[in-house]
């Protein structure tokens, strides 16, 4: 019989809350947030994103509920032949939005981020730490209900670090829900007020 990664997990995401998520190494930490985003089925249990319960939605239901999530993963999943700007602007260009109405939003965002020098530049010549920008920018620009980021701070310096979690936290207080899975400690201790889901040994802890 194969190994249940996770059971017995019983929690909710309140709309307008901010999360951490954490816990030791290979605890289910990003298959946790797989399952939330629906690219994983539970074996036993059952999802309810925005609502519904998701086990009986059919591909175009699980996808317009993606379109409501923003995710960061830890591979960054761009594409390499699409520049800095175009990648974090094809969200908005795939819901068909003409470019005047997001080119300087896009261009602001990608200032704070410290990515306005390479705004042009293509994934191949960009170091990780840059990818992890370029992944986070995208996932931000469409101010999505829910925010899922898989170790968003793991390759960048600590000052950088700092200003992405303030950029999660005025994300935040615009009304997203965010659940950050990390290692960092520092980066928990920067904002108190988070709730904290801890994994372990398949269970989930919640600590306010």
């Amino acid at each position: 019989m194969a190994t249940e990664t996770l059971r017995d997990l019983t929690f909710s995401i309140e709309p307008r809350s901010f999360q951490f998520l954490t816990g030791p190494s290979g605890a289910g930490k990003t298959t946790l947030l797989r399952l939330i985003l629906l690219s994983l089925r539970p074996t036993r249990g059952f999802i309810s994103l925005f609502g519904r319960e998701t086990s009986t939605l059919e591909k175009d239901d699980i996808t317009t509920i993606r379109r409501r999530i923003g995710v960061v993963f830890q591979d960054f999943r761009l594409l390499d032949h699409l520049t800095t700007y175009q990648n974090v602007s094809l969200p908005l260009l795939v819901q068909g939005k003409e470019e005047s109405s997001y080119r300087a939003e896009v261009q602001e965002l990608l200032k704070w981020v410290g990515l306005g020098s390479h705004i042009n530049a293509y994934p191949p010549v960009l170091s990780g730490g840059e990818k992890q920008r370029v992944a986070i920018a995208r996932a931000l620009i469409m101010r999505p209900e829910l925010l899922l980021a898989d170790e968003p701070t793991g390759n960048v310096d600590p000052s950088m670090a700092r200003r992405l979690l303030r950029l999660f936290v005025e994300l935040h207080k615009s009304g997203t829900s965010v659940v950050i899975a990390t290692h960092d400690l520092s980066l928990m201790d920067q904002f108190e007020s988070a709730q904290r889901l801890v994994l372990g040994d398949g269970r989930l802890h919640i600590y306010e």
